[in-house]
């Protein structure tokens, strides 16, 4: 890899900020403001809450129109970290090992980690929630339809391909042509996903920088092979796990659970 001029540089930093400008580092600062808005209220964090996947609309198909457009349009900055990515000549989904060449060892690190991450992510939740930290999160709360459950898998895996592609994959690439170490790259990645969570409140946002450590780091590893696949089939194994199960088991399992008060 040859060196970067100072323009090149310049160049590359500010197409990072522009991409992450566009996705996930606008919505780390947006949850900023969230934080700082919801320890600045009146209620305590405990009794405030968080939903995701919301109705949009109180019409059925217009709502659905809604909930699609919104997951396409959410969709067009990992478009354009792979149309970048793909400048550098070699086919990006290839390098960044977003392909189907390795589909059952893809298949079982991906069901591994999301093991490996949501069990402990659940307890952590609880957790967060019994010491005052974390919102209550509603992981589903759209009104109930014969599309409700295949958006809301659909909305999972939109999850795991924007975060993983842009805060693992394209951040390494990036970063590393930026001369980066690898622990500046998995703190900058961690911390990232730490930072779009913090709506959810302080919990969240350490429990998230845990998973985005472990995340990058077997990014990068002999393990993982710089393969993106097995974190976005991790990624979207436990969204839909969240989303659809909030959605339809009773609540009284998820009050056991402690995932509702």
């Amino acid at each position: 890899m040859s060196e970067l001029t100072t323009r090149d540089r310049l160049m590359l930093g500010a197409e990072i900020w522009i991409v992450l400008g566009l996705s996930l580092g606008k919505s780390g600062v947006y949850a900023l403001v969230n934080i700082v808005a919801r320890l600045t209220a009146d209620t305590p964090l405990s009794e405030q809450t968080a939903a995701i996947n919301t109705t949009q609309s109180p019409r059925p198909y217009l709502d659905l129109t809604y909930q699609i457009l919104s997951l396409f349009f959410a969709l067009m900055p990992v478009a354009l970290a792979l149309f970048l990515l793909s400048q550098a000549g070699k086919g990006a989904l290839r390098r960044i090992g977003f392909d189907g060449s390795q589909p059952w060892r893809d298949t079982w690190i991906g069901v591994g980690l999301a093991a490996l991450i949501g069990i402990p992510g659940l307890a952590f939740y609880v957790a967060g929630r019994a010491m005052g930290i974390t919102v209550e999160v509603q992981p589903a709360s759209l009104d109930s339809y014969w599309w409700t459950v295949p958006i809301l898998i659909v909305a999972a895996l939109k999850n795991g391909l924007l975060e993983e592609i842009i805060a693992v994959a394209y951040l390494h690439d990036r970063l590393q042509r930026l001369g980066w170490g690898v622990w500046q790259y998995i703190a900058a990645s961690s911390l990232l996903r730490g930072s779009y969570h913090l709506y959810q409140g302080i919990g969240p946002f350490f429990g998230n920088v845990a998973m985005g450590v472990l995340f990058a780091w077997f990014y990068q590893t002999k393990w993982g092979r710089t393969r993106v696949m097995p974190l976005v089939i991790a990624h979207t194994i436990l969204d839909i796990v969240a989303f659809v199960g909030y959605a339809l088991l009773p609540q009284s399992w998820l009050v056991a659970l402690g995932v509702r008060a």
